[in-house]
């Protein structure tokens, strides 16, 4: 499929999404615990119809099918690697879809071949998947980055690519202290996945280098706002000197809020943070001056007074908006749900949770054509659960992870994985199909059912 074509059909679906004001005013007005569901009671397993397996407890109506899990030949003969995170519908040429998936691994060399690899002591990377909507098949896989690190989360873009983040600043010469090895190059990078062809390898360093997590673009203008994963963290744009060619550059800021230095907790429903943004003067800075703290970045914004976030995870623009998640935010230090309007120049809370039996640890975040969100938990709990925010603030459990193997039921896993965080949440373009990972033990589903009656 050409870029052309691609791009023509992502940014049509920009255009038709919701009315940006009336999703935003319904959010912040109506979404309270007091409209949560809290009783999962009625979610029973369904079986996978690639496997046969109860592999998830779903909302009644609702169905899925399983595919690449980790260990699986792909159609280019590599084997399917762990760590399945991010994920992204990239393109579309009639039914058929394709979708870049990151997987997070530190590892200890490149499961991909050399003309993928960035370098040979790196184990992340990215593969693309194809799916038919109309059909509900799976179709085919295959490596298309390899060599990079921790691969967490990203970005579609409107022209018809994947953006991969790396969570980690690591260099030559370092090791991590579980992965006794050596990197032969820098990381902490944004690299671009096409949906056909080879990535170019190229990190597209003035995006900065920190601790990515993930990154959303707005179709308007180009700009790129990007989350950063660590307990002290900032929320990022980049003003890209060429739109659609990342690679010529930009401007790096970062977010501040006025009056608000901090808003891991404190931060209040019903108010429109009024945001303002500083420059990044060195956005591939690793360490503050004198320090080994891989906190270059972050640094520069603080010492001109931008705002300080916990966690920043999922991340992802819909209905005018750019959502993010904010892991352990809040006053239950259990996660926090933002909305940025590039419009109007605000920041506003759209929920946080107050107990762990509501949500816990929301990382991964999608929007869905409708309207509505779909929430990754990533806690240490079993089982972990799969959450929609409807546009009417109303929070429901979409499914459960159930898998648990026993012998004889996979060639090659066996054992309880109903604590393997839920990733990578994206819908198709008709809204039809939500594909979402699990990443331990590493499979990806496509789940398909009545999304109207949860409002998402």
């Amino acid at each position: 499929m050409s870029q052309s074509c691609s791009r023509r059909r992502f940014l049509q679906a920009a255009i038709t999404a919701p009315a940006a004001g009336t999703v935003f005013s319904r959010f912040l007005s109506t979404a309270s615990a007091k409209g949560i569901v809290k009783d999962h009671s009625d979610l029973k397993p369904v079986a996978d119809e690639t496997t046969g397996l109860p592999l998830l407890r779903l909302q009644d109506g609702f169905r899925y099918r399983s595919f690449g899990w980790t260990g699986d030949v792909m159609s280019d003969g590599v084997v399917t690697p762990e760590g399945h995170d991010g994920m992204g519908v990239i393109a579309q040429n009639g039914d058929i879809v394709t979708i870049c998936r990151n997987h997070e691994i530190k590892g200890s060399r490149t499961f991909g071949p050399p003309e993928l690899t960035f370098d040979p002591k790196a184990g992340g990377g990215c593969a693309n998947l194809q799916f038919n909507v109309k059909t509900g098949e799976w179709l085919k896989s295959w490596t298309s980055l390899a060599g990079t690190v921790q691969n967490c989360a990203g970005g579609p873009t409107p022209w018809g690519s994947w953006l991969s983040c790396e969570e980690t600043v690591i260099g030559p010469h370092e090791s991590f202290r579980d992965v006794q090895y050596e990197h032969e190059k820098h990381h902490g990078w944004v690299f671009e996945v096409p949906a056909e062809g080879p990535a170019t390898l190229e990190p597209l360093q003035a995006l900065g280098r920190f601790v990515h997590e993930a990154l959303a673009i707005d179709p308007k203008n180009g700009i790129i706002y990007e989350t950063e994963d660590r307990d002290t963290a900032g929320f990022y744009r980049f003003l890209p000197n060429e739109r659609e060619v990342l690679s010529k550059g930009g401007t790096l800021q970062m977010l501040k809020i006025k009056g608000q230095d901090d808003l891991r907790t404190g931060a209040q429903r019903g108010v429109r943070y009024q945001a303002e943004w500083v420059d990044i003067a060195d956005p591939i800075r690793r360490n503050t001056p004198g320090k080994n703290d891989g906190l270059g970045v972050y640094s520069q914004g603080k010492a001109q007074g931008a705002t300080t976030f916990g966690r920043l995870e999922g991340c992802w623009y819909g209905d005018g908006l750019v959502y993010f998640n904010c892991t352990d935010g809040g006053e239950a230090g259990l996660g926090q749900i933002w909305a940025f309007s590039p419009e109007e120049q605000t920041l506003s809370l759209v929920f946080q949770s107050p107990s762990h039996d509501i949500l816990d640890s929301p990382d991964n975040l999608t929007v869905s054509p409708r309207g509505g969100l779909v929430l990754c938990e990533d806690a240490d709990l079993k089982p972990l659960r799969l959450h929609t925010l409807s546009r009417k603030g109303l929070l429901q459990t979409l499914a459960i992870n159930n898998i648990h193997l026993h012998k004889g039921e996979h060639p090659r896993l066996l054992g309880d994985f109903t604590g393997g965080e839920w990733a990578g949440a994206t819908f198709s373009p008709d809204g039809e199909w939500l594909f979402v990972n699990i990443q331990d033990p590493g499979v990806t589903f496509a789940i398909t059912g009545p999304w109207h009656e949860l409002g998402v």
